[in-house]
């Protein structure tokens, strides 16, 4: 028998042996019970495919069969094996009721409830004359249940009536008909029934309707018109109470600023209340300046009631970073000539300072170790209008303790702090925004260290100015008017700087650099909270440097014009880019999700290519995963590969261009697999004599790097852990004709493996 037989035979044994012995554990005259079967016979039009029907109600099933992994039914296996432990605790007990699932039995199995499950389900869903009969068969001691449901012709909508009277709850509810759920022409279901009371009672709610509720709705059918058809009508319960019919308008506001759960009662004492632009505050202690309260309130005494802005205002508290719970409570006012409600908010403080520290620990496929540990202090309400001060001390590692290049390590350190105030702060201007995010106005200062041994140590200097801002959930802005970033070199040892005679690219690491610019950034993610797992995602980015100063100065490199400021030249670019992913759900455990970066820099003016800092890179574990770390391009230039360069790859370039798909699918448990493929490089925007194919030309195409490969993902929501393994598939250093390497793949060549497999660690997935 050859080694291929044995791939095939192992398994197959291994699965008659859990089958056998897990059936061998059965009581006498019982069968192990497989799971249902659906047969489904249906005439006329459906909603939706039978397929999709029959899969729904196999799944309103009960019990559930004893679940399987890679088709063995492992659980039920570790059960009958621990046998019968004396002690829960001990540890065939623990394996027999912890990690082992007793048989699920044919004889556990209600028919007749199940009949009664499927038979509503199939009715709900528009086929009312469905019927619905059940039997099992047995065989080798295991079970199924069958299920044959008639479902005749599913009914759909003819007609849709509105009630219609004089008074006010009547003629809104009319108003909001023309976008009604319950389309004419369309398939009969309760379930979109239900959804139209909800979308009524959502306008209602809007329109002040706020003792309004969907159960005093009711949608009357009419089947007997014949031809597959019901008429409907939407109307109102007769006996709803009174205070659902009168809408609302907003009396007094209480804001109790300090409450505590187990709150005494001096924590809501009205008394104790100041009033600020008809906001009743209690604030014993001033711990906060009633403008921010202002700002926070999306409604003011008068206002009539709106859910919206009930649920904003929550939301904005809620965002605010300053309270740990945040509760709201309407109640009727008493004695008003018109339907007010007097409403409270109950607002508990998070602790005003913390401590905050993170570690981290990496490594990486070319024997890199490292870590970084973070601290950071936290105060909130700094100046007592919601201000957040952050200051971050921070220090790291990366360290190669064998191999041809020990010694070349590198060790970060930096020190940032940041003032975020809850509003936009424009001179001459008072801006606030109506949605459910409270806008923010960031101050950052920033120093970082750098150091990489026994060759250069970095200087930076860091400072921004700007705001962040959401319309929603899916859409976010952040623009800086104002950053600055200062780069100097303290110490540059004689080993980097003979490499530099050998490699002058090597400079440009090194140089001083100025950065005096603006920049914006846009999000749209309407996968937040997108259970379906299929949409798109965007996230572009436009940076600008040197405009007034470049005007001022009238600095032109090309022309010998190269201005400084503070000693270093100040740069001039233009630099965009855009992250557009694509993601497919494809299966109940499956995703396809692909992802498109175009990155361009314009250099002009003072420049002749973007400052390193602000250049682009391809490569790594979230790049191409084939290719190491920032050592790919760009274009076809293959790179000096002394020490130094070979150690510390930093190609870089003006343009960039990535393109990846990956398919991810369920393994078992929190086990995910992956296939993956990406393509992608850099380019020089000007051409640059000591780098031949550096340019980017109307033949980029030709020039892109592809890789593939396999990984496993440990996801356990809160965390992911990755491990990718890739390869070559195309080199565009290579000549023309020569760049696919299809041909030359061989896992059993321990040199080819050493030359060209790339393993790729890292926490959360890549896109």
């Amino acid at each position: 028998m050859n080694k291929r037989q044995h791939v095939y035979i192992y398994p197959l044994l291994l699965l008659t042996i859990c089958s056998c012995s897990n059936l061998k554990y059965l009581p006498a005259g019982e069968s192990l019970y497989t799971g249902a079967k659906v047969v489904l016979n249906s005439s006329g039009r459906t909603d939706v495919k039978p397929k999709n029907i029959r899969a729904e109600l196999e799944g309103l099933t009960r019990p559930r069969p004893n679940k399987k992994i890679l088709g063995l039914r492992f659980k039920l296996w570790v059960y009958n094996i621990a046998g019968h432990p004396k002690k829960e605790s001990s540890l065939r007990g623990k394996l027999k009721y912890k990690v082992g699932e007793p048989p699920v039995l044919l004889s556990d199995v209600n028919l007749d409830f199940n009949v009664k499950v499927l038979a509503s389900n199939l009715q709900n869903r528009g086929f009312l004359q469905a019927a619905v009969t059940a039997d099992t068969v047995v065989k080798n001691r295991k079970g199924t249940a069958v299920y044959t449901a008639v479902a005749g012709s599913q009914y759909t909508i003819k007609e849709v009536q509105f009630e219609k009277d004089s008074s006010l709850l009547s003629k809104t509810i009319a108003e909001a008909s023309p976008n009604t759920f319950l389309k004419t022409g369309r398939p009969y279901n309760l379930d979109v029934i239900k959804a139209e009371r909800e979308r009524i009672d959502a306008y209602l709610k809007e329109k002040g309707f706020y003792y309004f509720n969907p159960d005093f709705l009711y949608v009357s059918v009419d089947s007997s018109i014949g031809n597959h058809a019901v008429n409907l009508g939407v109307n109102k319960k007769p006996l709803i109470p009174e205070q659902s019919k009168n809408t609302y308008v907003i009396n007094d506001i209480f804001i109790f600023s300090n409450y505590r759960l187990n709150t005494a009662a001096g924590d809501t004492i009205k008394n104790a209340a100041v009033n600020y632009k008809g906001y009743q505050i209690v604030d014993k202690q001033h711990l906060y300046k009633p403008q921010m309260f202002d700002r926070m309130m999306l409604f003011s005494p008068g206002d009539p009631y709106k859910r919206s802005s009930h649920n904003l205002t929550l939301n904005r508290l809620i965002t605010l970073g300053l309270f740990k719970f945040v509760k709201n409570r309407f109640e009727l006012a008493p004695q008003q000539d018109t339907p007010k409600l007097n409403t409270f908010y109950y607002l508990t403080p998070m602790p005003k300072k913390s401590l905050r520290v993170e570690l981290i620990g990496s490594t990486k496929s070319n024997n890199l170790t490292g870590s970084q540990i973070s601290t950071s202090w936290r105060n909130r309400n700094t100046f007592r209008a919601g201000e957040l001060l952050t200051i971050t001390a921070l220090g790291g590692f990366e360290v190669q303790y064998s191999g041809q290049y020990a010694g070349f390590n590198t060790y970060r350190g930096g020190l940032e702090a940041n003032l975020a105030i809850p509003r936009f702060v424009v001179p001459f201007l008072n801006l606030n925004t109506k949605g459910g995010f409270v806008p923010k106005t960031n101050i950052l200062l920033g120093y970082d260290l750098i150091n990489k041994q026994k060759l250069y140590t970095l200087n930076s200097f860091r400072a921004s100015y700007g705001y962040v801002w959401k319309e929603n959930v899916q859409k976010e802005h952040q623009l800086n008017p104002v950053s600055i970033t200062y780069v100097q070199p303290v110490n540059v040892t004689d080993i980097y700087r003979a490499a530099i005679d050998t490699n002058p690219t090597l400079q440009k690491a090194i140089d001083k650099q100025f950065i005096l610019g603006s920049n914006y950034s846009y999000i749209y993610n309407p996968l937040t909270g997108n259970a379906v797992q299929t949409g798109i995602y965007f996230n572009g980015n436009l940076d600008l440097s040197g405009n007034i100063a470049g005007l001022v100065s009238g600095a032109n490199v090309r022309t010998g014009k190269e201005k400084t400021i503070f000693n270093a030249a100040f740069s001039q670019y233009i630099r965009a880019d855009i992250d557009l992913r694509y993601y497919l759900k494809v299966g109940t455990n499956s995703v396809w999700a692909n992802r498109l970066i175009v990155g361009v820099g314009y250099p002009y003016g003072n420049s002749s290519s973007l400052p390193f800092i602000k250049q682009f890179f391809i490569g790594g574990n979230n790049s191409l995963r084939a290719f190491r770390s920032r050592s790919l391009g760009p274009g076809t230039y293959l790179g000096a590969r002394d020490s130094v360069t070979k150690f510390f790859p930093e190609q870089s370039g003006d343009i960039k261009l990535e393109m990846n798909t990956e398919y991810r699918m369920k393994l078992v448990s929190v086990v995910n697999g992956a296939v993956f493929v990406d393509a992608g490089n850099i380019w020089l925007y000007n051409k640059d004599p000591l780098k031949p194919g550096a340019e980017f030309t109307n033949q980029f195409m030709s020039q892109l790097a592809v890789g593939g490969g396999v990984g496993l993902r440990v996801d356990v929501s809160f965390l992911v852990l990755r491990l990718d393994v890739a390869f070559p598939l195309r080199k565009p250093w290579l000549p023309q004709g020569q760049r696919w390497v299809l041909n030359q793949i061989d896992f059993t060549s321990s040199t080819w493996r050493k030359d060209n497999l790339i393993l790729n660690i890292a926490i959360g997935y890549p896109f």
